[in-house]
């Protein structure tokens, strides 16, 4: 009986795990894509909080779901359009350009939420996708439940990572953006539009980010709770140094982090005498776990965070 109960435990947790990954993985697959074109995108945080409000907001006043994770996809790509023209038109200092993204993002949707929704004693909500389960794939014992029995959601996220492994390796997209991000001068030379492709890579971040975003208010929470994203931006960030700038790794590297934060939630339950604030650190404490582990070794796009305009690279 106790046998049956671990392994029932095991199951709900690498569940978890995969429900969890999701807000990070989509983000990391964004950033994956900005920075291997030379775009250290930093705000990804605020774009993902603006995404979850816009996200229930449109399925609020719609009711329907996917029109919310629409709205959301759209939010994040605006958002990141500011990023863009300030990275790469104006030229401005990428990392104080992404933090002041995350700072209006937070405060603006504050302000938006009591504009949109007023003060109210009860949040709005959302009524959630049921979770669908796969035909056949479901009942396998124990791969059943942790893989084939989420929301089908979870299943559009996780099929995003082969389709963007394949952009960025196997077209010629792919490596324009890796030549970019490499050497934008050689790239330039060839007669890639460094500005374009770093543009329309900010806006495959804001895509993905923005799904991230909408995920955790229309999937995960049903409703907005302002700081909802919690630092899952900034753990996306960790995960893509983590995955070495690969879409397919950052899905384990995702899923490591997802564990995290379900291993936190399950020992709140229990009865051990330790303050469940310290349960909710694991995510952060292993996002720095992490970078110390890999940040000696990591090979970083040589053109990471430096503008370029043509003729002239700082």
């Amino acid at each position: 009986m106790e046998n049956i109960d671990l392994i029932a435990l095991i199951v709900s947790l690498l569940a978890g795990a995969v429900r969890l990954a999701v807000p990070i993985l989509l983000p990391a697959l964004g950033e994956t894509f900005a920075e291997r074109s030379g775009v250290l995108n930093l705000g990804t945080e605020g774009v993902m909080i603006i995404s979850a409000f816009a996200g229930l907001v449109g399925a609020f006043f719609t009711q329907n779901i996917w029109i919310g994770v629409l709205t959301g996809i759209l939010a994040g790509m605006l958002t990141d359009l500011v990023m863009a023209y300030l990275s790469v038109t104006v030229r401005a200092n990428q990392v104080i350009s992404g933090f002041a993204i995350n700072l209006v993002g937070g405060g603006l949707t504050i302000f938006l939420y009591r504009v949109v929704f007023g003060i109210r004693s009860v949040s709005p909500s959302v009524e959630r996708l049921d979770e669908v389960n796969l035909p056949v794939l479901s009942n396998i014992p124990v791969l059943g439940p942790i893989f084939f029995q989420h929301n089908p959601l979870i299943y559009v996220a996780f099929a995003i990572v082969p389709l963007a492994s394949i952009l960025l390796y196997k077209t010629k997209f792919g490596l324009a953006v890796r030549a970019v991000g490499e050497n934008p001068e050689a790239a330039d030379s060839k007669g890639l539009n460094v500005a374009t492709m770093r543009y329309s890579c900010l806006m495959i971040h804001g895509a993905l980010a923005g799904f991230g975003g909408a995920f955790l208010s229309l999937a995960f929470q049903g409703t907005f709770i302002p700081d909802m994203t919690a630092g899952r931006g900034y753990i996306a960030l960790a995960v893509v140094v983590l995955a070495r700038w690969d879409p397919v790794r950052a899905v384990w590297a995702s899923l490591l982090f997802g564990g995290a934060y379900a291993l936190g939630l399950r020992l709140q339950a229990t009865e051990i005498p330790i303050p469940y604030q310290l349960f909710m650190t694991l995510p952060y404490l292993l996002t720095l776990i992490a970078l110390i582990g890999v940040s000696r070794r990591a090979e970083v796009p040589a053109s990471l965070a430096i503008p370029y305009t043509r003729g002239h690279e700082d």
